[in-house]
This record gives structure tokens, C-alpha cells and sequence, in this order.
């Protein structure tokens, strides 16, 4: 038997990257394929968000889906955020 460091032995499989929306971690599939496919289907329905069932709120939540894929929608997104924050800020300030 050896003896010094014993080994870990975690068994459970390396997670997908995750989606932090509203307060809440939503967990994306590991597939890379997958993730790209939810996200354009998301936008592709969000354009036909006139019809019932289906709304604009997709629009947003498909590019967010992206932008973990795509450096053009990352850098958007990040963008996004910095000017939410800064306005948020601004609100703040008496």
C-alpha cells in the first residue's frame, strides 16, 4: 500500500458552463452544438414574437445563450452590462 496524499475521488462530471439570470444560475448543456443550436432557435422564435405563445423575450435570452459562444455577442453583452451598471449608479447619486 502507498503511503502519503490520498486521492479524491469525485465521480460526478465536469459541469457546463452556467447562466446567471435574475438571481438564479440555469445551467447550460456541455455540448457546444447544443448551446449554439438553443440560442439561434431562441432568436429565431423571438423574431416571430408577434404571434401567440411566442414573444420578444427571446430575442434577448438567445443572444445571452450566444454570447457564451461568440466573441462578437460577448463583447455586446458586456457592453450591456457596464452601461446598466453605470446607469443604475447615476440613478443612485443624490
Amino acid at each position: 500500500m502507498k503511503r502519503g496524499r490520498a486521492l479524491k475521488h469525485d465521480h460526478r462530471p465536469p459541469r457546463g458552463p452556467k447562466l446567471s439570470l435574475l438571481g438564479r444560475d440555469y445551467e447550460l448543456p456541455r455540448s457546444r452544438p447544443l448551446r449554439v443550436a438553443i440560442g439561434i432557435v431562441l432568436v429565431f422564435l423571438g423574431l416571430l414574437g408577434f404571434l401567440p405563445v411566442l414573444g420578444f423575450w427571446m430575442i434577448p435570452l438567445g443572444l445571452l445563450v450566444l454570447s457564451y459562444e461568440f466573441h462578437v455577442v460577448r463583447r455586446l453583452r458586456r457592453r450591456t452590462v457596464v452601461r446598466w451598471e453605470r446607469r443604475k449608479a447615476r440613478k443612485k447619486r443624490p
